[in-house]
């Protein structure tokens, strides 16, 4: 959940001291560097796919909708940091559900994404004849709207069931993004965080492992990568190292703590130490969870291979079309030299010509 306990939500457990009241400092602070790195980069992701990249294939449509995921909450960010600077929401209940709806859709969004690339590179080299007619644009595209549906279909509900509230002690002070009550919690979001757990995360991270490790074991095999040989074995190693390291690191801390948080605002694990842990530890997770919108850049240039492929080749281009105008440019000055001093010649020298 995008949800943070306001230090005097009187609905949390009782008697227990707030310890959270440092996360807006750091929401700010972080947010705002998700903001400027993440827009900078992922537009020039953007240029690149439509702009620069001439050979497209599955891979780079699950990574363009991977970028419009990223650009589309990025592009929120600026009212989030705005609301954790001045602890209002000025913006009306509106903007409310759809800043949180937009954290979800990017958040499980991207989890969908990178397991559609890690499944489709399993394909690739695992099954790389079997798995020609399977791995076509066309089916990306479908597989993707399917994605598009399924994390729309559950964000887009999520953001709408939770209202923006009001500040117990100053009425006009307006919350958004937390102080949920413990009546919502296990009306709605109790609910929500099993099925995003399951589907949403899980199901992925298991994905996301099996074929990772099934590839691992395919390249252990002799001869297994014809073309490039070791060198393309390494970048496949790599490729593989990067994408689980960002999908761990910016994933499995917050949804590992989202359920032992849901487990307190429900009441169901009590205890003042394991709120204060809860409570410490979300905001740090939350954090390094948006950070992703900046990391999703570094599995692009790790992943597409079409992509390096396809700047070299241009550099290259660029290069030999610049060798050869120069070539030409110069044979057609010496040409033009050599026509100008025989004209020249012939009229200095006629019966010379003439012989």
């Amino acid at each position: 959940m995008y949800e943070t306990p306001n230090s005097g939500n009187l609905n949390s457990v009782e008697d227990c001291p707030k310890n959270d009241n440092f996360k807006y400092q750091l929401y700010s602070i972080v947010f705002s560097i998700v903001f400027v790195v993440g827009l900078i980069m992922n537009i020039a992701a953007m240029y690149i796919f439509t702009c620069t990249l001439k050979l497209r294939n599955e891979t780079t449509t699950y990574m363009m909708n991977l970028v419009v995921s990223d650009l589309l909450f990025v592009l929120t960010l600026p009212l989030r940091v705005f609301y954790f600077i001045r602890q209002d929401w000025p913006f009306g209940g509106l903007l409310c559900k759809i800043s949180v709806s937009l954290f979800y859709t990017n958040m499980y969004g991207s989890i969908l994404f990178l397991t559609c690339i890690s499944v489709d590179r399993f394909l690739a080299i695992v099954y790389p004849l079997r798995s020609r007619e399977l791995r076509t644009k066309r089916n990306a595209k479908i597989v993707c709207a399917a994605v598009w549906v399924l994390v729309l279909s559950g964000s887009i509900p999520t953001g709408f069931l939770l209202d923006s509230t009001t500040s117990q002690s100053n009425s006009t002070v307006k919350f958004c993004f937390e102080n949920f009550s413990s009546k919502q919690w296990k009306a709605h979001l109790s609910k929500v965080v099993i099925f995003i757990e399951t589907v949403g995360f899980l199901i992925p991270l298991l994905l996301n492992v099996i074929c990772s490790a099934m590839v691992l074991q395919t390249l252990r095999r002799p001869h297994s990568v014809a073309r490039g040989g070791r060198v393309n074995k390494t970048k496949i190693l790599h490729m593989i190292v990067v994408h689980l390291l960002i999908f761990c690191f910016c994933f499995i801390p917050y949804n590992v703590n989202l359920v032992f948080y849901s487990l307190v605002r429900t009441k169901i694990l009590g205890g003042c130490a394991a709120e204060s842990v809860v409570r410490t530890i979300y905001p740090i997770s939350l954090c390094i969870a948006v950070s992703n919108c900046c990391f999703d850049p570094v599995v692009y240039y790790f992943t597409s291979e079409t992509i390096q492929n396809s700047i070299r080749r241009k550099s290259q281009f660029d290069r030999a079309y610049s060798a050869k105008f120069s070539e030409a440019l110069q044979s057609e000055t010496s040409s033009s030299l050599s026509f100008n001093l025989r004209s020249f010649k012939n009229k200095l020298f006629p019966n010379e010509s003439s012989v």
